[in-house]
């Protein structure tokens, strides 16, 4: 494949874009079609072709700028004269270095400064303080060493007889450090920069919930909504894949016996499966409230995949909190939860109640239920009877715990006596954890 071509399949993969093998190939067809002199009718093409959504297009149409686009230093100077010099690498760096009026010699630095820039690996640049080192190397890589050594010789001279020289390989080199800090602070925002903003996502999403500072919260909402978007699409295809069901084997032979045993006609077994029914029920106590925000967050991302989803939070009484979730911003949403419903005193066993007689009809044999707590119900009757029959009535009971496992019995803690009735239980820290819970709750329904 064209270099440049998967280069670029590279960069948007890099910002976020999930361009796939066969995109890749169609993006090459068209390519062939197209060719690099069309720059307007390449960037429709290969966005017809490589972006799959609103989000996509805007990832291509930005890549596409900056991987196609000859990089401009901010402080462009005049290089002064037509020196020549005795030496032939001097003259071709000076040819170089000249604007021209027709833009030509532009357009052959930018060229060589490219090359350079490949042949110094800038394109693993991961991080800005990198610049000035591959800026360096690209320099090196274009071949600056012998301007440099006769700039250095003619100011060795203790008279220099030829000050015109001087100022013109200074202006020169001045111009290619420039135009070579360019190309690397091009790549970097095309390589370096997705690569940095990965890595600080994924220490988000492996940092502990409850210890978030508030300038990462943005971050991490960011990372939960593509992990869910994610998610979703990964069921989608599993739910697509499914929906042709399995060979059947005898069908095929009965249907086809007419024709000598030649299978004209396949005959498919069909397993019917529960669509993804998800019943959340979460304390939004202070100590928990952190963890709640983003499993809330998390589900509601999840609407291509979960297409039957109720919430409701308690801290002593429990509430339906489907509606401000659905029809206010999320944040706005979360506050007016916590406003109304977290600031009792936990009681599960008052929330095990409202649930059984105001909400009961929402489990059924399809239904997850997913509780997102501590089990610390200061000392009430945490009702393990209710939460038996709730177990009973339900698909599977998923408990997430923002406590560690060794405190799980201690103190106050009821986890000990609701687990015999949890289909799993497990210490839920980071977002990570969400995402695999969500995943195995998904998974039971394939």
């Amino acid at each position: 494949m064209d270099s440049i071509l998967a280069g670029f399949v590279r960069a948007l993969r890099a910002a976020g874009a999930e361009a796939s093998t066969a995109e890749t190939i169609d993006a090459a067809r068209a390519l062939a079609l197209v060719g690099y002199g069309d720059r307007d009718g390449l960037k429709a093409a290969l966005g017809l072709v490589l972006a799959k959504s609103e989000d996509e297009k805007q990832i291509h149409d930005q890549v596409f700028d900056l991987y196609f686009g000859r990089p401009q230093p901010t402080a462009m100077e005049q290089a002064a004269t037509q020196l020549r010099t005795g030496d032939a690498a001097v003259d071709a760096l000076l040819d170089l270095a000249q604007p021209g009026a027709d833009g030509q010699a532009g357009d052959a630095l930018a060229a060589a400064l490219a090359r350079a820039a490949a042949s110094a690996g800038v394109d693993e640049i991961r991080f800005a303080t990198q610049t000035g080192y591959y800026a360096r190397q690209t320099l090196e890589a274009l071949g600056i060493a012998p301007l440099e050594a006769r700039l250095a010789a003619l100011r060795a001279e203790p008279q220099p007889q030829a000050p015109a020289e001087v100022q013109a390989l200074e202006a020169a080199r001045d111009q290619l450090r420039r135009q070579a800090r360019a190309v690397v602070q091009q790549r970097y925002a095309i390589f370096g920069k997705p690569a940095t903003e990965a890595f600080m996502t994924e220490v988000v999403v492996t940092r502990a919930l409850g210890r978030m500072a508030p300038a990462e919260m943005e971050r991490m909402k960011a990372a939960v909504a593509r992990m869910a978007r994610k998610l979703a699409a990964r069921h989608a295809r599993r739910q697509r894949v499914e929906r042709r069901g399995q060979l059947d084997l005898r069908r095929t032979m009965r249907a086809n016996a007419g024709h000598d045993g030649v299978p004209v006609t396949l005959a498919f077994k069909h397993r019917r499966r529960d669509k993804p029914r998800i019943v959340a029920v979460c304390d939004v106590s202070g100590s928990v409230a952190s963890h709640v925000r983003f499993l809330l967050l998390f589900l509601y991302a999840l609407h291509d995949a979960v297409g039957d989803l109720r919430s409701f939070a308690f801290s002593n009484r429990l509430q339906d909190v489907a509606e401000p979730l659905e029809k206010l911003p999320f944040d706005d949403a979360m506050a007016l939860i916590l406003k109304e419903v977290g600031n009792g005193s936990t009681d599960y066993g008052q929330a095990w109640v409202d649930l059984h007689d105001r909400h009961w009809d929402a489990i059924d044999r399809r239904t997850t239920v997913i509780v997102l707590g501590d089990g610390r119900s200061n000392g009430s009757n945490p009702r393990l009877d209710l939460f038996a029959e709730l177990a009973s009535r339900a698909k599977r009971v998923v408990w997430l715990c923002p406590e560690a496992e060794g405190r799980w019995g201690s103190g106050d803690s009821a986890m000990l006596q609701y687990r015999p009735y949890c289909t799993s239980m497990s210490h839920c820290a980071t977002a990570a954890d969400l995402e695999r819970t969500l995943d195995e709750a998904l998974e039971a329904y394939h």
